[in-house]
């Protein structure tokens, strides 16, 4: 199934230099999880502050077993301090 997943800030090194801006088209297997996707692109659990899936917010208990669905986009922000 095809999912877009977006890296913000700092974490957008991660994603492979083909992209287009933050993020990538991505074809993954039906069971797939947030937790698998850090993972695969090796994010610093640190780093992996806020996610998001389609605009809404997975609390970090949820990220290593939520099941992701066809056509989601997978939003993760860094740690972001200012002022």
């Amino acid at each position: 199934m095809k999912i877009t997943f977006k890296l913000f800030a700092n974490l957008t090194d991660y994603l492979p230099t083909e992209r287009k801006y933050n993020a990538i088209e991505l074809d993954v297997a039906s069971t797939t999880t947030i937790g698998d996707l850090v993972s695969r692109f090796n994010l610093p659990e640190k780093q992996v502050h806020l996610v998001l899936i389609n605009g809404v917010y997975v609390e970090p208990p949820l990220r290593p077993t939520c099941v992701l669905q066809e056509g989601d986009v997978v939003a993760i922000w860094p740690p972001v301090a200012g002022g």
